[in-house]
C-alpha cells in the first residue's frame, strides 16, 4: 500500500507537468503554472517524507502538508479551468486522484491520531 500511494503521488505530479507543458507560453501563466508543478510534485515529495517520519506527530505533520499541498494543487488547476486555459475533461482524472490522495491523508491522520489517543486512555 505504501508503494503504491509513494507512485500515485508522484504520477500527480508528472501528470500535471504534462498538463501544464501544452499550456500556451504566455508571461500570465508563467507564475501559475511553477505554483501549480511545484504543488504537484510536492504531494509526492512529502508523502515519501512522511513515510521516514520518526514518530506519530512528525507522521502527522508530514501528512498534513500532503493535505495542504494537494488542495493547493486543486486550487491553481481550478484557476487554469476557470481561464479556460485547460479542458474541464482533461483536468479531471488529475483532480479524481489527488482528491482521493486527500481521502486517504486525512484518514490516515485520523487513525494515527485515534491510536494515539486510545494508548494515552490505557495508561
Amino acid at each position: 500500500m505504501i508503494e503504491k500511494l509513494k507512485q500515485r503521488t508522484k504520477q500527480i505530479g508528472l501528470d500535471t507537468l504534462k498538463l501544464v507543458e501544452d499550456l500556451p507560453n504566455k508571461p500570465t501563466l508563467w507564475e501559475i503554472q511553477k505554483q501549480v508543478i511545484r504543488s504537484s510534485f510536492s504531494v509526492g515529495a512529502n508523502y515519501r517524507a512522511a513515510c521516514r517520519a520518526k514518530s506519530s506527530a512528525d507522521f502527522i505533520n508530514k501528512l498534513k502538508i500532503v493535505e495542504e499541498e494537494a488542495d493547493e494543487t486543486l486550487f491553481w488547476l481550478e484557476v487554469l479551468e476557470e481561464i479556460s486555459m485547460v479542458d474541464v475533461l482533461r483536468v479531471s482524472h488529475i483532480k479524481k486522484e489527488i482528491n482521493e490522495v486527500i481521502s486517504i491523508t486525512v484518514a490516515s491522520i485520523k487513525t494515527v491520531r485515534n491510536k494515539e489517543n486510545s494508548q494515552q486512555t490505557t495508561l
